[in-house]
């Protein structure tokens, strides 16, 4: 059976403007990007036509550095800057 990655597991410190969006940390990646899908889809910031771009609300621009759009690739570069 293969052990869990410890790397993901491991708790990080959440930036204010993150915490913003997904809830006062520490918690580990994993559970941020989760929490920040429960925050996309709560608000129906996806778009319609291509479900892999993010349209950012006011509190996704400060995580997204003032980007208006950001893919969900793109995205998780972005919220690694939040985290630590």
């Amino acid at each position: 059976m293969a052990n869990p990655n410890s790397a993901f597991m491991k708790p990080m410190t959440i930036s204010p403007e993150l915490a913003a969006v997904v809830g006062k940390g520490p918690m580990p990646r994993s559970e941020v990007v989760k929490a920040l899908w429960i925050y996309i889809k709560k608000h129906d910031l996806q778009e319609p036509t291509n479900k892999r771009n993010i349209n950012a609300d006011e509190n996704l621009k400060k995580v997204f550095g003032g980007k208006a759009v950001v893919n969900m690739f793109e995205m998780t570069k972005l919220i690694s800057k939040h985290l630590s």
